[in-house]
């Protein structure tokens, strides 16, 4: 079973960059599809970005061009690199995980291991 938790949440000037990780506990290089979401104040829970078993990527077309999404299969981490942010890249960011090698475009409740969320502020 996994298990997962954000960090690298901070506050930010818009233009400026944050990484932000997340350890999967439990996670098996190659079998797991693993994403990031994130909610802002009053939005709905949108998905950022997701990697699947065999590294291959999606990003969602706000953050494309921006973010990048990587896995250090050593240390069991995943990362999210945020430049360029903008305000409205502000949100809560939690990242996600499900025993299965290819993530498709599931959504927040097809996943099976959710973490606490990170806190990712940007001021103008």
């Amino acid at each position: 079973e996994i298990y997962v938790a954000e960090s690298g949440g901070a506050s930010v000037q818009s233009g400026g960059s944050l990484r932000l990780s997340c350890f999967a506990h439990g996670y098996i290089p190659s079998t797991y599809c693993m994403g990031w979401f994130r909610r802002a104040p009053g939005k709905e829970r949108e998905r950022v970005a997701a990697i699947n078993g065999d590294g291959s990527t999606w990003y969602a077309d706000a953050v494309k061009g921006r973010f990048t999404l990587s896995i250090d299969k050593k240390k069991d981490t995943m990362y999210l690199q945020m430049n360029s942010l903008k305000s409205e890249d502000a949100a809560m960011y939690y990242c996600a995980a499900i025993l299965h090698p290819r993530c498709g475009g599931r959504l927040w409740d097809q996943y099976r291991a959710w973490g606490q969320g990170t806190q990712v502020t940007v001021s103008s």
